[in-house]
């Protein structure tokens, strides 16, 4: 039964105490008719909202949590098929596979926790670690843990085992840190739920085929547990884009509450090209864990930099602050430039002005996250409104000088600027980012 916000509303305190993490309880009450956050938000909800609204304020797909703290890394949730009809939520993490058996544990951990990067402005990184009990040996298999958790401390931990008693050994140094735990088949299921519950931890269900899997977690969420994730067997890009798929479709199109939950890829292989192409296309195509063998950094550049395209809202730009920058040490005599907040076109301006060694500012104006040609083309990068940034900016104070470089895609504004900015020079710029280390080192030598 879909409701709508306004019906959800009636059912709500109305107090806006804002626990909930919304200003108003109307707020809350239309993203839970979007499907967009869990009744379990609301500490004030009564008993008879809660069993009114149910599983009807539910997102589609169950938000689970893996590891603790600030690191903690929380997937599912999601509530469209396509992420241009909203966006999706929560990105997927991705997990470096190590075995019991590995000699080199610690310096893979280590790894691990030396993985962030920085891209336009966001910090990314592994977000888990996948210890695989290969040895069958629990001692050796509760050792590896420990050593993952002393080397990568922030990282979230997937325990991989059929032995019951390796778990049970690995899960005694993990208290309070949220594991993920795989997997619970049509075999073990009882026993895997009755550890899973005991260390708070969630479950990875696996079975072959979409029908075994959705029978096997209705089994278990009817016994109380519901925090799990899913794992159709797929192996092969093929099989893949067509059961998660399945998955994503039947649980946000059609409701089927035994296939809402997140779904883990693994994506694993020798050849790094060939397991690359498999975390694309779990990435592209709803795996909300992606479990891959080695996280060389070029690979795992790609992945990110995929996982952050299609998890970023189509609708809402990535934009940096408007300011005047600082690149280097930039004094009074240092030239200005100015271009757009788009996030990409700063970061790339910013990283070819820092290759040029020349100090400099740069003015990033407002143009609500539009590029340079695109914001010229809308009327928010124009020649008037660049003066009155310019005016306004206090850049004056910084600067020695009068003069402004502008990216030699809007040089036709150059005409235009200098009668708004009476007193300026008015400089084009190279076209392209990468002209820029010459172009400055250039203007730099001729001064």
């Amino acid at each position: 039964m879909a409701l709508s916000g306004v019906e959800i509303f009636k059912h709500l305190p109305k107090t806006n105490c804002k626990k909930c993490g919304f200003p108003t309880c109307l707020a809350f009450a239309m993203k839970l008719a979007a499907k967009q956050a869990s009744l379990d938000l609301c500490p004030d909800a009564s008993e008879e909202a809660k069993a009114f609204l149910g599983a009807a304020s539910e997102p589609p797909i169950r938000a689970i949590t893996i590891g603790a703290g600030e690191k903690a890394l929380k997937v599912g949730e999601e509530t469209v098929l396509f992420r241009h009809e909203k966006k999706f939520i929560n990105p997927c993490g991705f997990a470096l596979l190590i075995k019991d058996t590995d000699a080199d544990i610690e310096a893979r951990a280590k790894s691990v926790a030396a993985s962030e990067i920085e891209r336009v402005g966001q910090k990314l990184r592994v977000e888990l670690v996948a210890v695989q009990n290969e040895s069958g040996d629990p001692g050796k298999f509760a050792d590896a843990v420990k050593k993952v958790t002393e080397n990568a401390p922030n990282a979230g931990i997937i325990l991989i085992s059929t032995d019951t008693a390796a778990l049970e050994s690995a899960l005694g140094g993990l208290a309070g840190k949220k594991p993920l735990i795989y997997a619970a088949t049509a075999e073990n299921a009882d026993k895997m739920v009755a550890i899973a519950k005991a260390a708070g931890a969630s479950l990875v269900v696996k079975a072959d085929g979409l029908d075994a899997l959705s029978g096997l977690t209705e089994k278990i969420a009817a016994a109380g547990f519901k925090d799990m994730v899913l794992d159709p067997g797929a192996r092969k890009s093929k099989d893949m884009v067509e059961q998660y798929t399945q998955i994503r479709r039947a649980a946000v199109k059609k409701s089927l509450k035994p296939l809402g939950y997140p779904v883990i890829s693994f994506a694993v292989d020798k050849d790094p090209y060939v397991e690359l192409s498999l975390a694309a296309v779990g990435i592209a195509k709803y795996a909300s864990i992606i479990v891959v063998s080695d996280i060389s950094r070029w690979k795992t550049l790609a992945m990110m930099a995929l996982r952050q395209n299609v998890y970023t809202d189509p609708q809402v730009p990535m934009q940096v602050g408007q300011n005047v920058y600082k690149v280097g040490d930039a004094k009074a005599e240092s030239p200005l430039m100015i271009t757009t907040n788009f996030s990409l076109t700063y970061f790339i301006v910013l990283g070819e002005v820092e290759n040029s060694k020349v100090p400099a500012w740069l003015a990033v104006m407002e143009t609500e996250g539009l590029s340079v040609l695109t914001s010229w083309a809308a009327g928010k990068f124009t020649a008037a409104k660049i003066a009155q940034y310019i005016q306004e900016s206090g850049v004056e104070k910084n600067v020695s000088h009068k003069e402004l470089i502008i990216p030699g895609y809007v040089a036709v504004l150059s005409g235009a600027l200098e009668e708004k900015l009476p007193g300026w020079k008015i400089t084009v710029g190279p076209r392209e980012a990468n002209a820029l280390p010459a172009f400055l080192k250039n203007k730099s030598a001729a001064a």
